[in-house]
């Protein structure tokens, strides 16, 4: 019997446009490959967010979501999950006041999947700018002194790459390989983020996890990315595809660079070609 082919990808500047829509080409792909093929999503975002972005998809294979910190179905089966400790949430905190700037966190409220967006109440230009995209969502918690919760998933920092780079190299420094660092830019705007996460909270275990859970090889699947959060991913996947506008360290990795970018529908375009 032969097996589906497993295909997946990055959602923010791969599978959305860069206004977070999905157009209606590549949905009807989407929908249509799915009846053959098993297509899942490897992001940054949290579960509710992926689920609103992917309403009008079909999906029933396991998403990796936050960066590759939780796996997790689409009927919020868990997976898997690696998280922060509150005491170590707290000692990046403190240490981050050092360069005069606080993370957001992204948490879990409990084991039923209810999220929480803990965000300070003093913000630089490009924390302001984040928040705009999360006006009346009922998971954000403002917090005039910042706590970290027990079980935290992600925490993030914005900022020019002036201030981010010193605090990764610090953080780094201070804490070692108990955590894993993503410094890139802010394609929504012209700063940069610092992803802190559990050592094994990227895509690229998170991929062994899924593939685990279907009962295949990772050389059988194909991945789709744009940023550095997917390096790790290509380098262990069986193909690697790079939309037209990845970051130069992306493409280098790929094993294809496709001629068309995000705006452009190029995971689609891609999946369209495959028989």
């Amino acid at each position: 019997m032969t097996q589906k082919p497993i295909y997946i990808t990055d959602l923010d500047h791969t599978f959305l446009r860069t206004d977070q829509s999905i157009s209606d080409f590549s949905a009807n792909i989407w929908n249509n490959k799915s009846k053959d093929n098993i297509l899942t999503i490897a992001t940054a975002r949290s579960f509710q967010k992926s689920c609103d972005f992917l309403s009008k998809l079909h999906l029933d294979a396991p998403m990796i979501l936050l960066d590759g910190s939780m796996v997790v179905t689409p009927d919020k089966k868990l997976i898997d999950i690696k998280i922060i400790s509150k005491p170590l949430a707290d000692a990046i905190i403190h240490e981050g006041k050092k360069f005069n700037i606080l993370p957001f966190i992204i948490a879990l409220k409990d084991m039923q999947l209810n999220e929480a967006f803990l965000f300070p109440t003093t913000l630089n230009t490009h924390q302001h700018g984040v928040l705009e995209n999360y006006r009346n969502d009922p998971r954000m918690i403002a917090c005039e002194t910042l706590y970290a919760m027990e079980m935290n998933l992600k925490l993030v920092y914005f900022g020019d790459f002036e201030i981010l780079k010193p605090l990764a190299v610090h953080l780094q420094s201070v804490f070692g390989k108990e955590l894993e660092y993503k410094l890139a830019p802010e394609k929504y705007s012209d700063g940069y983020f610092l992803t802190i996460l559990h050592p094994e909270g990227d895509k690229a275990h998170a991929l062994q996890k899924v593939m685990e859970y279907l009962g295949r090889e990772v050389a059988d699947v194909t991945v789709f990315g744009d940023s550095i959060n997917d390096i790790g991913m290509f380098k262990l996947a069986g193909t690697s595809v790079a939309v037209a506008n990845a970051l130069d360290e992306v493409k280098a990795v790929a094993d294809i660079i496709l001629p068309h970018s995000n705006d452009e529908d190029g995971v689609a375009h891609y999946l369209d070609a495959q028989p």
